[in-house]
C-alpha cells in the first residue's frame, strides 16, 4: 500500500463532505447528526468490537507513553509560550494555544488513517493511546484553565470525572478493556450488529469532518493560526519520532502509531474547549481548518519517513 493509497481515500472523503456542505447538498443539521452518530455510536462500536476481538494482543511499555506525551508536552509548552508573548492573549488564551498545538484529531482523522496504515498490528497501540489521550489531555487543559477559578481541587476533579463518565468514547474504551480483561468476546447477532456499525465509522467520520469545516473561519488571525498548525503538524510528530525511534525502544508498529497519532491535525476538542471558555475561538477554529488542509501533505511525508509508503 502506497502513501497515496492511504491518504487519498481519507482526505478525499473529507473533501467530498466539504463540497457537499458548501454546495448545500447536505445541511448543517445533517452534518451535526452525522457527527453525533460517529461520536456516540459508530466509533464506540468500533472500539468495543476491536478491543474484545479474540487474538488482539499487545503490551504497552512506559516508553510508548513517554514518547507520545513527551512530544505533546513540548508542543503544548512552546505553543503556550508563544501565546503568552502575543498581545491581548491572557492566561486562558495561552493555555488554549498550547492545547491546540498538541491535541490531535483522533476520532475523525486519526483512527481511519492509522488503521489504514498499520492495520491489525496498529489497532492495539492505537486504542490504548486513545484510552489515555482523551482523559489526560482534556483533563490537563480543563484543570489548567480553571486553576485560578473559585472551584476547589476536589470539585474540579469530580467535574472531570462526570464529563468522562458521560463521554461515549471513554465509556466504550472502558467496556472494551473490561471485556478484554475478562476474556469476553461478541458472537452471533450482537457481533454482526457491532461489525455493521463499525464498518460505517471511518466513512461517516471523514464526511462529517469535511462538512463541518465550512464553519471554521480561516481568515481570523491567520498568522497565529498558522503557527499553531505548524507546531501541531511538524513539531509534535517530530518530537515523538525522535523519542520513539532514537531515545526509547519499542516495536516499530507502536513507534509508527505514536508518530502518526501526533501528526494528525488540530482536534475538534480544541475548538470545543475554546468555545466553552470564550477565548481564542477564532484562532483555534482557523488552526483546525488550516491544519486539516495541510495534513494531507504532512501525513504523506510522515508515511514515507515511517516506511509505510
Amino acid at each position: 500500500m502506497t502513501a497515496l493509497g492511504i491518504i487519498l481515500p481519507v482526505f478525499g472523503l473529507i473533501l467530498i463532505g466539504w463540497v457537499a456542505s458548501v454546495s448545500g447538498l447536505i445541511s448543517d443539521k445533517v452534518s451535526d447528526g452525522l457527527s453525533e452518530y460517529v461520536f456516540s455510536i459508530a466509533v464506540p462500536a468500533l472500539i468495543v468490537g476491536t478491543l474484545s476481538r479474540p487474538g488482539l494482543t499487545g503490551e504497552i511499555a512506559w516508553s510508548y507513553w513517554f514518547s507520545y506525551f513527551g512530544g505533546a508536552a513540548l508542543a503544548w509548552a512552546i505553543g503556550s509560550l508563544i501565546g503568552i508573548r502575543r498581545e491581548g492573549v491572557g492566561k486562558r488564551g495561552a493555555i488554549l494555544h498550547g492545547f491546540a498545538a498538541s491535541q490531535s484529531n483522533t476520532i475523525f482523522v486519526g483512527v481511519p488513517t492509522i488503521l489504514h496504515a498499520y492495520g491489525e498490528e496498529g489497532a492495539f497501540p492505537l486504542f490504548m493511546l486513545l484510552a489515555v489521550h482523551l482523559p489526560l489531555m482534556m483533563g490537563a487543559a480543563t484543570f489548567l484553565i480553571e486553576a485560578d477559578g473559585e472551584r476547589s481541587l476536589l470539585q474540579r476533579i469530580g467535574g472531570l470525572g462526570v464529563v468522562l463518565a458521560r463521554n461515549p468514547i471513554f465509556v466504550a474504551l472502558a467496556i472494551g478493556l473490561a471485556m478484554r480483561g475478562f476474556g469476553l468476546s461478541l458472537s452471533g447477532i450482537p457481533k454482526n450488529l457491532v461489525e455493521m456499525i463499525s464498518a460505517s465509522a471511518s466513512t461517516c467520520a471523514l464526511i462529517a469532518l469535511g462538512a463541518g469545516l465550512k464553519r471554521y473561519r480561516v481568515l481570523h488571525d491567520l498568522p497565529g493560526a498558522g503557527v499553531v498548525a505548524g507546531l501541531k503538524l511538524v513539531l509534535h510528530p517530530l518530537a515523538v519520532w525522535v523519542l520513539a525511534f532514537h531515545v526509547f525502544t519499542m516495536p516499530a508498529a507502536y513507534a509508527g502509531v505514536a508518530v502518526l497519532f501526533a501528526a494528525m491535525p488540530v482536534g475538534v476538542n480544541a475548538y470545543l474547549l475554546a468555545n466553552r471558555y470564550k477565548s481564542e475561538t477564532g484562532l483555534v477554529s482557523a488552526a483546525v481548518l488550516i491544519s486539516t488542509l495541510f495534513a494531507a501533505l504532512t501525513t504523506t511525508a510522515w508515511l514515507f519517513v515511517l516506511g509505510r509508503a
